[in-house]
């Protein structure tokens, strides 16, 4: 038991210690961060030949790392001076919270809409179907009656 809990411990701390790596670190950062350069790709993958700004942004993530910055404070040095669309997903906070809600609301309101509109699509056929033929043209009758003997389709 004793020695379970000790190869946890160790495999969790081998585990912390990688994570404060400052590669690690740095990897993790500059995917979450956007190139500025207008491409709209993650800053650790802009793949312009040349791109003006990737390069002086990588450096100054690293330059941000090696001053021993939090991962927060590096990320609002980047949105102080480039502006929010500089973060590759928005917070989670104010505004930016309706880009984390809409989509989930379009999809349930999409799904309602399509429900309520199959209903009334059965609802119309069903009342078709049980509309009063007695005072129908006896040639329209027997037409429809044909109609439904040749497709098996009461509905009509």
């Amino acid at each position: 038991m004793k020695t379970a809990q000790a190869a946890l411990l160790a495999i969790a701390v081998c585990f912390s210690l990688g994570a404060a790596e400052p590669a690690s670190r740095f990897n993790d950062l500059n995917h979450r961060l956007m190139c500025t350069c207008g491409c709209a790709e993650i800053l650790g993958e802009c793949n312009h030949v040349g791109c003006p700004n990737s390069t002086g942004e990588l450096d100054e993530l690293r330059a941000g790392i090696a001053a021993n910055q939090s991962d927060q404070q590096i990320l609002d040095s980047f949105v102080a001076k480039y502006g929010a669309v500089v973060l590759a997903a928005p917070t989670t906070h104010g505004f930016d919270l309706v880009a984390w809600i809409a989509p989930f609301a379009v999809f349930a309101a999409a799904m309602l809409g399509t429900i309520l509109l199959v209903r009334r699509w059965s609802i119309g056929k069903t009342v078709a179907a049980e509309a009063d033929t007695s005072t129908m043209d006896p040639a329209e009758r027997e037409r429809r009656d044909q109609i439904r003997r040749e497709t098996g389709d009461g509905g009509f």
